[in-house]
């Protein structure tokens, strides 16, 4: 059985979250009776582009994509949210709303917290503050190397980094989603996804069936990835290792 199927018949809790899980004592207990678990199902938009943004949101178990929408509607993914952070950043870094939208790409849970109550404790406590910067750090690292690996490298790479950025954030080797919305998340043709993932299929690395698609050899996908992959995990490492936040 895969952990994450575990998971999955449970009860969500925030520690299943990483920075609910390191937040200083003093602020877990203040914020605590204002986390409400909350579903989300595949597809749902949590805000989109120039929206007042009112929630943040922690993933448990589920996965949300960050897309810039250009003009004529076309969406591109820059980056991954799952239980490794906090959806809503613009709030505590000046802004009261974002350029990006915000949509559930792997269905599951995430618990919502009014913007109030984080800008408050971004505001007061001093650890706090220090671990969303650290996050948002590791954020930008994601967004900018995306933009990068979807300029040079081949679709084969950018699927195989999309496929392992997504499967360490969901915790599993199972990812329910279509090759359309892959191709959506990556901003190009559906055609050129269905050829990627059908020689990483032929390879042995991935099985897809159903509209899920299950990583049967996690090294063989990490040989096939380009540098991007490691770059940003890399960071996200250094950036948000439990151990190293455990100073609370």
């Amino acid at each position: 059985m895969h952990k994450t199927s575990i998971l999955m018949h449970k009860t969500p809790v925030p520690e299943q979250n990483l920075l609910l899980r390191v937040l200083p004592k003093e602020v877990r207990a203040r914020l605590a009776p204002h986390l409400v678990s909350t579903d989300l199902p595949l597809g749902q938009v949590l805000y989109e582009s120039g929206d007042i943004l009112d929630n943040v949101y922690f993933p448990t178990d589920s996965i949300v994509s960050l897309l810039y929408v250009m003009e004529n509607g076309s969406p591109t993914e820059i980056s991954v949210v799952g239980n490794d952070g906090v959806l809503g950043v613009s709030l505590f870094m000046g802004g009261e709303s974002t350029p990006s939208r915000a949509v559930v790409q792997s269905r599951g849970h995430a618990y919502r917290l009014r913007s109030r109550h984080l800008k408050a404790e971004f505001n007061r406590n001093e650890e706090f503050h220090h671990l969303m910067l650290r996050y948002t750090q590791a954020l930008i690292t994601q967004m900018v190397q995306t933009a990068a690996c979807n300029r040079h490298h081949a679709i084969d790479q950018q699927l195989c980094r999309w496929l392992l950025l997504s499967l360490d954030r969901l915790q599993d080797e199972a990812l329910a989603m279509t090759q359309e919305l892959i191709a959506n998340m990556l901003g190009v043709r559906r055609e050129g996804v269905t050829e990627a993932a059908g020689r990483l299929q032929k390879a042995g690395i991935i099985e897809y069936r159903r509209g899920v698609i299950r990583v049967l050899d996690r090294d063989g996908l990490e040989e096939r990835c380009c540098e991007c992959y490691a770059v940003v995990k890399r960071e996200s490492d250094r950036l948000l290792d439990p151990t190293a936040l455990q100073l609370f």
